[in-house]
């Protein structure tokens, strides 16, 4: 029941631990047309989006009026014909922004895209975060695609670029880690900062890096569901912690052969939660193919769990062969549903566990060169 409360928790923000408040947002629109109906989206852009409320334009403007456990990251999206919302697409009209206790005001023409945001303190340091940790990377991120799209055919074919993209990618995730990080330590008491952490410690935590920085963070923050659902992943002894047998699974290879865990018994092994479709899981290749070559002759190996999507088989085994991963990956091709990640209360990607010969967890989300320090220590 206790796993079964955390889950609840952490893929239903809404639901609140404590006092909820009152938020009234208003958005107006000198230009927009009459038949504009908008949208308020949590995680909009996933597939577990949830559509919180919705308004019909009246005198230029939307009214929204609720309640909210905590302040709550939100895509205002407006369909220009006053269609119902089924999904995210390419050239959706969406402005990000909090929701958050007290009076928000949204000012623009003829669109979300280019309107403007006047809301409470979480919105002035979300606006901040963006600034400091956003702006650089995109610009970073930007300059690598633009490096790629003048390239010609022939050199987009060379191994060599996309070795030296990749790596350029792992540097960034890289520097994207280091920014969150100093964001948050400079500011303990924002709730910006509790929702940077808790992207940093992903599903699987490595609780010597991110237990430290949660306890400095203000009481406040801490007591916010979020908070309080960071502290239960923290403190939590669940069935994949660091000490526990490795829950067994069985699932297909790229053959359609069914593999299981158990199989591995005798070896170290990484588990290695990945997607084609994940820039910074496809950064992360180069290192744990070089781990591999390393000590794949030291009883190691690597097994890939791939949490690519229905239908994308052919991106899954081409992301194989263009990475040169040569150990065994399996998947069902369900996208977040993968039985395994859900097995392993996977939701966010890069992820790993090592385990070892008698399937013992004994670490978790080993990367770059912290991934070869600890297999150096085991396979002397």
């Amino acid at each position: 029941m206790r796993k079964l409360f955390i889950t609840i928790v952490l893929l239903m923000p809404m639901i609140a631990f404590g006092q909820t408040v009152d938020y009234r947002l208003t958005a107006t629109f000198s230009k927009l047309s009459k038949t504009a109906k908008a949208y308020l989206i949590s995680n909009y852009g996933w597939t577990n989006y949830k559509v919180i409320d919705s308004a019909v334009l009246i005198n230029g403007m939307f009214n929204f009026r609720n309640r909210i456990a905590e302040p709550t990251k939100i895509g205002l999206l407006i369909q220009h014909d006053g269609a119902s919302y089924k999904g995210w697409k390419k050239d959706d009209d969406v402005l990000a922004f909090y929701l958050e206790k007290g009076k928000i005001s949204v000012n623009g023409n003829d669109s979300a895209k280019t309107a403007t945001i006047k809301g409470g303190i979480v919105n002035i340091e979300y606006q901040r975060y963006n600034q400091i940790v956003n702006a650089p990377l995109a610009a970073y991120y930007k300059a690598i695609r633009d490096e790629f799209n003048k390239s010609s055919p022939e050199e987009r074919k060379d191994p060599a670029m996309g070795k030296a993209l990749m790596e350029k990618y792992s540097v960034g995730s890289k520097k994207m880690d280091s920014l969150k990080y100093v964001f948050i330590k400079q500011n303990p008491k924002s709730f910006i900062s509790l929702v940077a952490l808790t992207e940093l410690a992903g599903t699987n935590i490595n609780i010597t890096k991110i237990e430290p920085v949660y306890k400095a963070f203000a009481i406040s923050v801490k007591n916010t569901p979020s908070g309080k659902a960071l502290a239960e992943k923290i403190y939590e002894n669940g069935p994949t912690a660091v000490g526990k047998l490795a829950p067994d699974f069985t699932q297909n290879d790229i053959n359609d052969k069914p593999v299981k865990l158990t199989d591995f018994r005798g070896k170290y092994v990484l588990i290695d939660f990945w997607a084609s479709w994940c820039g910074p899981c496809r950064a992360e290749n180069p290192n744990v193919v070089n781990a591999y070559n390393t000590y794949k002759d030291k009883n190691f190996t690597v097994l890939g769990i791939s949490l690519d999507q229905p239908g994308k088989k052919a991106a899954w085994l081409a992301a194989i062969k263009a990475d040169g991963l040569p150990w065994t990956q399996v998947s069902d091709l369900k996208f977040w549903d993968n039985e395994v990640s859900r097995l392993y209360g996977i939701r966010s990607i890069p992820q790993n566990l090592l385990i070892d010969p008698n399937g013992k967890i004994v670490a978790k989300n080993l990367r770059g060169a912290e991934l070869n320090e600890r297999l150096a220590s085991l396979l002397k």
